[in-house]
């Protein structure tokens, strides 16, 4: 009984409410980087597409599919990463990573909203899937910093 109440605490009605309205769904028409990303794990998979400029993002694109986990962190990044600068998501990602791995705490605004995903912390087989946004982001960032200096 103890697991199936686990469960119930992890998949949260602030988690579930996340995961129904992720924004920026939309692929952009023209990014200046796109970035796939897998849970080898789960099968779960996010692509994001953004644009920079003046040092932050301007556009973010985002295809989601992925548990209610990912999509939760999704919807988190989503909300947050529109004038975020490269180190603010990588940050963020640091940050999570840590807060899932090592207990650390949640991650700095804007992306403050991932501390609804402290529960997953015992649940080891969801982190990369909790990740992929931001892995996704933080790639593309960098694949744009260079198309910019190109």
């Amino acid at each position: 009984m103890s697991g199936e109440t686990d469960l119930i605490k992890l998949y949260s009605a602030r988690i579930l409410a996340l995961a129904a309205d992720i924004p920026h769904l939309e692929r952009l028409q023209s990014p200046q980087a796109t970035v796939k990303k897998r849970s080898p794990l789960c099968g779960s998979t996010v692509t994001v597409d953004l644009t920079m400029r003046d040092g932050r993002v301007s556009e973010f694109g985002q295809d989601v599919k992925a548990c209610a986990l990912g999509q939760a962190a999704a919807s988190v990044v989503g909300s947050a990463i529109i004038g975020a600068t490269p180190a603010q998501v990588e940050t963020a990602r640091d940050q999570l990573k840590a807060m899932l791995k090592d207990n650390g705490p949640a991650p700095d605004a804007p992306f403050d909203g991932l501390q609804v995903l402290i529960p997953a912390r015992d649940y080891k087989n969801r982190h990369a899937s909790i990740l992929l946004a931001l892995d996704a982001a933080v790639e593309a960032l960098a694949k744009a910093q260079q198309a910019n200096c190109a």
